[in-house]
């Protein structure tokens, strides 16, 4: 397993970056997608840069279909924004990022993965809150979770979001 992150440096330069992404549900069984990150050896969601001119809900749809293949999705509520510091290495800079992430549906469990990833798994979301690898990560499906959990019951909300 590779180490994670780097430091924050205080001596580095700060870039700010944005991304978009959501927790994958399929709607049958209520599981959860996550995806492997295979350089990393880390199990996390879909996510990734807003590109500019792009909303967070079509940066987290784009991202949904480059990283897993699922092109059919109904992307919901944002449940969660998360933000994380980091050194990288390969520029010197520390990147200050943030993620805002969505409840997404599916009727599909076929997935194709982007090459950066090994494998997948549609899990349980308890088991999914255990799996995925950053705290920030495990508050983000908690969330999803509790979500989830809610708008199955009779008075549940049903949040949408828009491009």
């Amino acid at each position: 397993m590779k180490p994670g992150p780097l430091p924050f440096r205080a001596d580095a330069p700060i870039v700010p970056e944005l991304s978009a992404g959501a927790v994958v549900v399929h709607e049958a069984s209520g599981e959860f997608l996550l995806i492997h990150l295979a350089d990393e050896d880390r199990w996390c969601l879909p996510k990734g840069h807003v590109d500019p001119g792009e909303s967070l809900a079509q940066a987290a749809r784009r991202e949904i279909v480059e990283e897993t293949g699922i092109d059919s999705v109904d992307l919901r509520e944002e449940i969660g924004e998360i933000a994380y510091r980091f050194y990288r290495q390969r520029d010197g800079s520390n990147v200050l990022k943030t993620a805002v992430y969505f409840l997404a549906y599916t009727s599909t469990r076929s997935v194709r993965l982007e090459p950066i990833f090994d494998r997948h798994a549609w899990l349980a979301p308890e088991e999914a809150v255990k799996t995925v690898s950053y705290q920030t990560d495990r508050t983000v499906v908690a969330r999803a979770r509790d979500r989830v959990r809610s708008s199955r019951s009779p008075s549940g909300p049903s949040g949408r979001a828009h491009p």
